[in-house]
């Protein structure tokens, strides 16, 4: 049976592969997010191929895309990584429908750069609420939205999707409708958060089913927006650090800086797997090691003893 279906598919081209394995993505439901970046990233390969068979390919094609990307395109070796992860998945796909020998590809190790943070001085000085009585609704809506981020750690998608009935105020929670994995999730609403979010919906009102960061017509948000209005928050409060992904950074980097523990952090910021949460283990490493002795079981063993000498 392998066999036949090998002949059938031995004049499949490479294109016509990749339009069947999209259409699987859609069966299999991913979110459109996922397909366009599959489409962004195996679309490149397909056009390396020229038109070529499927069952042509083999590890060197693999190989020598890798090598074209980063001589042709210079794409740096963490993309490289990123455009490998896609056209393996699909490369794989094929490979179990059995238009093309099976082999094994490994992705090649990159560098990761260390994730963008605000430092404290920054939040110091974007987190300071501003005056009521004379700042524009822009403002502080923007200033409540940078608490949210900070706070929750939401990826931006997630925070636009929140409706204001997802708040739970009676029992400190707030429920995720939309996540990168498409499961809802219940997360801690934290008693600081609590109190800006209940004077922030004090002076904009709206109804339970409205989004709580919409924008200037009671519609849902796009990213855009958000993107430009924390832009020009930031630099008109003195901060060049504009990303609103690095929000995300933040909270994850202090979680772990305030001895907070990694699977509740994996659970709080939706990843699928531990192995991306243990990530921001080895990026903030240096940073570890502030205080690092005031936490040491032995450097306080040591520490008690002289003190109980002094006594």
């Amino acid at each position: 049976m392998k066999q036949i279906q090998m002949n059938k598919s031995k004049n499949l081209s490479v294109e016509d592969a990749y339009d069947l394995f999209i259409r699987k993505c859609r069966v299999k439901n991913l979110s459109q997010a996922s397909i366009v970046s599959y489409e962004n990233k195996i679309h490149p390969f397909v056009d390396y191929c020229e038109g070529g068979l499927i069952s042509a390919v083999t590890i060197d094609t693999v190989d020598g895309f890798t090598n074209h990307l980063k001589t042709e395109h210079n794409v740096n070796d963490v993309s490289v990584v990123s455009y490998l992860r896609s056209v393996r998945a699909f490369l794989y796909y094929c490979m179990e429908c059995n238009y093309m020998t099976t082999f094994k590809i490994h992705l090649p190790k990159a560098q990761k750069d260390i994730k963008e943070t605000y430092s404290n001085e920054q939040l110091e000085k974007l987190l300071a609420k501003p005056d009521l009585n004379s700042c524009s609704f822009t403002e502080f809506k923007t200033w409540v939205f940078e608490n949210y981020m900070l706070a929750t750690g939401n990826r931006l998608s997630t925070a636009l999707n929140v409706h204001i009935k997802d708040i739970d105020f009676d029992n400190g929670m707030i429920m995720l409708r939309k996540t990168k994995n498409r499961r809802q999730q219940l997360i801690p609403l934290s008693a600081s958060l609590s109190e800006i979010l209940r004077e922030y919906l004090d002076i904009r009102g709206g109804n339970p089913d409205d989004f709580l960061f919409c924008n200037n017509y009671g519609e849902q948000a796009s990213n855009r927006t958000w993107q430009t209005l924390v832009y020009r928050y930031n630099i008109k409060h003195g901060v060049n650090v504009t990303s609103i992904h690095s929000f995300r950074h933040t909270f994850a980097k202090n979680w772990i800086l305030s001895g907070g523990d990694i699977v509740r952090l994996k659970t709080i910021m939706g990843h699928s797997n531990i192995a991306v949460t243990n990530e921001y283990l080895a990026m903030f490493g240096q940073d570890l090691q502030m205080d690092f002795e005031k936490f040491n079981p032995l450097d306080n063993l040591k520490n008690r003893n002289r003190e109980q000498i002094r006594m």
